[in-house]
C-alpha cells in the first residue's frame, strides 16, 4: 500500500470511528507512529482533523458533522433555500426539502 492509498484509508477509518489513537492507526496500517503523524499532518491540510494530546484521550479525530464524500451547502446557500421554501407549492416544496435533507450544512466550528 502506497502513501496515498494509506491516507485515503486513514481518513475513511477516521470518518467511520470519529476518533482514534496514533498507536492504533500505526499498528493497523503496519507503519511507524511517525509515518501516521506525517499522514495526519498531510490530511489535515484538506480535511477537518484535530490532533489531541494526552496519554489516554489523545489521538486524532474528525470534526463533528464531517463525513467523507458528503456534499455540503455553504451557509448562504442553505439560508436562501430555507427563505424560498415557504413560497413554493407542495411538489416544489418536496423537492426543496429533499435538497436540504441530502445536503448537510458543513459544520466548521
Amino acid at each position: 500500500m502506497g502513501p496515498n492509498e494509506r491516507r485515503i484509508e486513514i481518513i475513511e477509518t477516521l470518518c467511520h470511528r470519529r476518533h482514534e489513537t496514533m498507536n492504533n492507526l500505526a499498528f493497523e496500517f503496519g507503519v511507524s507512529i511517525r509515518t501516521i503523524r506525517n499522514d495526519v499532518d498531510s490530511l489535515s491540510l484538506s480535511y477537518p482533523l484535530e490532533t489531541i494530546r494526552g496519554r489516554y484521550g489523545g489521538g486524532v479525530k474528525v470534526a463533528d458533522g464531517f463525513y467523507i464524500n458528503r456534499k455540503y451547502l455553504k451557509p448562504g446557500q442553505q439560508e436562501l433555500l430555507e427563505r424560498l421554501s415557504p413560497q413554493l407549492s407542495s411538489d416544489d416544496l418536496a423537492v426543496m426539502n429533499s435538497i436540504l435533507k441530502d445536503f448537510a450544512l458543513k459544520n466548521t466550528e
